[in-house]
């Protein structure tokens, strides 16, 4: 039993941060913004990013504990600091990694100036995500044993984590309503190359004493663990080729599923912003390649020493858990949602059109200088993630623009972000990273994020591009 739970706690306590892109949110001087919002005011004529360059993406954070906390090289024992990580944790504490590719990117103005017939974009990425919750009962469960817990109930519903990898194509579309109203939406495709999730897990492990010298121990478990293009890599008989495998899975392959983008940007006076997104409110069907595992049952005990790991028993109090509490492989379809995130921002831009503070760009005056606040909340098995993000925007020249953002969030307080974009000539180039404090040390950092890229963007000569 301890073994079973040893390994249960192992494989979801590496925590390893949600998706919030903070820097590339509304900074539409960089044609990815609009990912993050279909209803940016976007107005380039047309662009397309380098294949494979045009967006790169990678975050990973833990919201528990840093890689110092566990590997410092300080004289204490790695046993002792793992408990004081898993002793110091709460129900919330959680962890994830996300990585983005673009494989191709790119966008076109319908219509001419005079005849304004909106915004095509279009494009398919790669992305992985990975997301677990700190299962700390079943981590001292594991630990330690349950000798000094009699009359704890260990809550298997700890047990949470998702991890997927997937391609995404998609066709956005956008639109000037008015002078003060932009919209737009974007559809999605899902293709889902590998799929794992075990969330909605319950159950308990609970022992208690009897009386003075006899021990009750109760099993309840109801464990699922979800699995997709996963089964054939594992079988010993496999011996085709993962990477030519995992690219046909993930390029146009693999589970379907389907999902939609909406957002819109609002202008109540000139120089006042409100912008608002959706993003991936959609699904995936597992269909191919599909495992369930699950580990259900009830069992009682009442003794000395239970032990449901000793085959020898002269008991059987083995082989009855075994009966009881079953490891079974299913092979049954299922559905999982993609985590939804909301963004929401006000912006106040200054230095009016008629001052000198304001730069020129085809021959019209824009705001030099912007200052605002950014809302983000994503959906999670358990419940949402949110931040709160402060910035600041210089338009340094037509070719030049700089974002500062300082951001609150459960993997820390005091994340400094810094993203710049750069025009040289049709050719843009863009890099954003935050939590800049921490790469003094970057085995301290709860959190640390970068994305950069590579676009070349073709202006409407008739109107400023941001």
């Amino acid at each position: 039993m301890r073994k079973i739970f040893l390994f249960l706690g192992l494989f979801l306590a590496v925590n390893c941060f949600s998706q919030n892109k903070q820097i590339l949110y509304n900074f539409t001087s960089v044609p990815q913004s609009l990912m993050t919002n279909p209803g940016a005011d976007f107005k380039y004529k047309y662009y397309f990013g380098v294949p494979l360059l045009s967006g790169m993406s990678f975050k990973v954070g833990s919201s528990g504990f840093s890689a110092y906390d566990l590997f410092a090289n300080d004289g204490v024992d790695f046993n002792q600091k793992l408990r004081s990580v898993v002793y110091s944790s709460n129900l919330n504490d959680h962890g994830a990694i996300n990585e983005q590719i673009e494989i191709f990117n790119g966008g076109i103005k319908l219509g001419d100036w005079l005849e304004d017939k909106g915004y095509l974009s279009f494009g398919l990425y790669q992305e992985f995500d990975f997301f677990a919750y700190m299962p700390k009962d079943l981590a001292i469960l594991a630990l330690d044993g349950n000798q000094n817990y009699i009359g704890k109930s260990f809550d298997l519903s700890d047990l949470s984590v998702k991890a997927e990898m997937l391609s995404v194509l998609h066709v956005g579309y956008h639109k000037n309503v008015s002078e003060k109203l932009i919209v737009g939406a974007r559809g999605k495709i899902y293709f889902s190359g590998f799929n794992a999730t075990s969330t909605n897990n319950s159950g308990s492990v609970t022992t208690r004493l009897a009386n003075t010298t006899m021990y009750e121990q109760i099993v309840d478990s109801d464990l699922t663990l979800n699995t997709s293009g996963i089964s054939k890599y594992i079988d010993e008989n496999y011996n085709g080729d993962v990477a030519t495998d995992v690219q046909k899975q993930l390029l146009l392959g693999g589970d379907l599923g389907l999902g939609f983008d909406l957002g819109f940007t609002y202008y109540p006076k000139k120089n006042t912003q409100i912008t608002a997104s959706i993003l991936d409110v959609g699904f995936i069907r597992h269909t191919k390649d599909v495992e369930n595992f699950t580990y259900k049952g009830y069992y009682k005990y009442e003794g000395i020493n239970p032990n449901f790991t000793d085959v020898d028993d002269p008991d059987g109090v083995y082989s009855d858990f075994q009966e009881a509490v079953k490891l079974d492989t299913l092979y049954n379809k299922y559905t999982t949602w993609r985590p939804v995130k909301l963004n929401a921002s006000y912006q106040y831009s200054y230095g009016t059109p008629t001052d000198e503070d304001c730069v020129c760009v085809a021959g019209e005056k824009r705001y030099k200088n912007a200052v605002g606040a950014q809302l983000f909340v994503m959906s999670t098995p358990r419940m949402p993630i949110t931040a709160l993000t402060g910035f600041y925007q210089r338009n340094v020249s037509d070719k030049l623009q700089l974002k500062a953002t300082y951001t609150l969030d459960s993997y820390s307080y005091t994340n400094i972000g810094l993203g710049l974009s750069a025009n040289l000539g049709k050719f843009n180039v863009y890099f954003m990273a935050d939590n800049l404090l921490e790469y003094r040390d970057v085995s301290k950092a709860n959190s640390l994020s970068f994305q950069f890229g590579f676009n070349f963007i073709f202006a409407d000569s008739n109107e400023p591009p941001y």
